[in-house]
């Protein structure tokens, strides 16, 4: 049984936009700490945005100002909404709910 379901990557110009969608069972979403993850080709997986129970968001210096994590608690499900895309945000994002990762959607920016 699948628990945590990851949508919204796909292939996009440089400038663009998408929206990464990642839902989980109401016992994993629980997890006082969600994030989002990147790992590009030959790269080690980063942080890229997480969200504390509290409240409390941070984010990695390269996307501050272009990407945006929130959480629909009713739903059950976190986003990360990333504008002004470059080539260098080309990777495999994963969402993660305390220990517990999603499969990965792929993004890539390109013209």
């Amino acid at each position: 049984q699948v628990q945590v379901v990851e949508s919204g990557g796909g292939l996009v110009q440089p400038g663009g936009s998408l929206r990464l969608s990642c839902t989980a069972s109401g016992s994993i979403f629980s997890a006082l700490v969600k994030g989002w993850y990147r790992q590009a080709p030959g790269q080690q997986r980063e942080v890229v945005a997480v969200i504390a129970g509290d409240g409390i968001i941070k984010y990695v210096d390269s996307v501050k100002g272009r990407f945006t994590i929130s959480r629909d608690n009713a739903k059950n499900t976190l986003y990360l909404q990333m504008d002004s895309l470059k080539p260098e945000d080309t990777a495999v994002y994963y969402c993660k709910f305390g220990s517990t990762w999603g499969q990965g959607t792929q993004v890539t920016v390109s013209l």
